[in-house]
């Protein structure tokens, strides 16, 4: 047994035994690997252990990837699929909506009409979500649910044809106490219901939030997708390639 199903099934144990304690089904909550940093290599075998979603920070380093992991993307339910899950510049937004299947991190009204303008020149419709701020953290990003720029993307994202607008996603603090940490995620939640409310236009079915360290509090307060890439594949050397 390799050490990446070793970690692939402590990772599913997690999940499970989180699922139970909230009362919720595992269907309930998707596992995004996130393959930032690691090779081509690293996906495929993942792949071959059922993994199917996949998380990447940058374009020009997913974009190295991409003919190798050709032959495993494709149209139908069982492909590979892989998101933009890092902070993306308006000037890559084309790259980004012919690279990515989705983008997780919209954080702007300028770059949705971006990525909307590319994805209607590709005759395609992007799943994205709205990636929010809820930590004073400055390396975070992602838009203050309290701002004017946050409703203005709420009230024109709805009119942007060639955008599938699924839900929310957002990153905890960095090394603070587990209260802190469910405040976070319960935070985002609680977004998203008021969100809907207030615009039944939307979708936001998909609160993609937990990563490694903190998805079983995650899935306690509601995470539908998780996005875990040390612990399933270990530690990452830092990244010196182009962004």
């Amino acid at each position: 047994m390799t050490a990446l199903c070793e970690n692939l099934e402590r990772v599913e144990e997690a999940i499970a035994a989180a699922c139970r304690k909230a009362c919720r089904p595992r269907s309930e909550v998707e596992l995004m690997a996130v393959s930032k940093t690691y090779p081509a290599s690293t996906i495929t075998e993942a792949a071959s252990l059922g993994l199917k979603l996949f998380g990447e920070n940058r374009v020009q380093e997913f974009a190295s990837k991409t003919e190798e992991i050709a032959s495993l993307r494709g149209d139908s339910s069982s492909s590979l699929r892989v998101h933009l899950i890092g902070r993306l510049q308006s000037n890559k937004a084309q790259r980004a909506v012919e690279l990515f299947d989705a983008v997780d991190s919209l954080d702007s009204p300028r770059l949705a009409e971006r990525l909307n303008e590319f994805a209607a020149r590709l005759g395609k419709r992007l799943p994205v979500l709205i990636e929010v701020k809820l930590s004073t953290e400055e390396t975070k990003a992602g838009l203050d649910p309290e701002s004017t720029e946050a409703v203005a993307l709420l009230e024109r994202i709805p009119d942007l044809q060639h955008l599938d607008t699924q839900g929310l996603m957002t990153i905890a603090p960095w090394g603070v106490a587990e209260d802190r940490t469910r405040a976070c995620f319960r935070s985002l939640r609680e977004w998203r219901d008021k969100w809907a409310r207030s615009y039944p236009k939307l979708q936001l079915n998909v609160l993609s939030m937990g990563m490694s360290g903190d998805f079983p509090l995650a899935i306690e307060e509601g995470a539908t997708r998780i996005r875990v890439g040390t612990a399933l594949f270990g530690k990452r050397a830092p990244y010196a390639g182009p962004q």
